[in-house]
């Protein structure tokens, strides 16, 4: 019983820690709490928010300093997100045209 109970402890706290945090809402410790992102930032993103809501990774990108593509990533893959879209959600995927699948080598 005690196991299962240290299980689902250890279940519930790994949920947890993998929650998704979004830039128009997460408080300076929410932010604080995504890996690669510090005091500096959070206060960037915070003071940029105070502005207006950020409408997308493209415009999360131009408003915070230090921040391009490989850098929004990486945070996204941490958890960070805009309007609940990870970088290069949807709207990058609908963007981006499909590749044609390769035809099968012939013997």
């Amino acid at each position: 019983m005690f196991k299962k109970i240290l299980a689902a402890t250890a279940l519930l706290f790994a949920v947890v820690s993998f929650a998704a945090v979004d830039v128009n809402k997460g408080t300076a410790a929410d932010l604080d709490g995504i890996k690669g992102v510090g005091p500096a930032m959070s206060k960037r993103i915070l003071d940029a928010r105070k502005e207006s809501e950020f409408k997308d990774w493209p415009d999360f990108m131009q408003r915070i300093k230090g921040v391009k593509e490989k850098k929004a990533a990486k945070l996204s893959a941490e958890g960070l997100t805009v309007n609940g879209q990870g970088f290069g959600g949807a709207t990058a995927a609908a963007a981006a045209p499909a590749k044609p699948a390769k035809a099968p080598a012939k013997p």
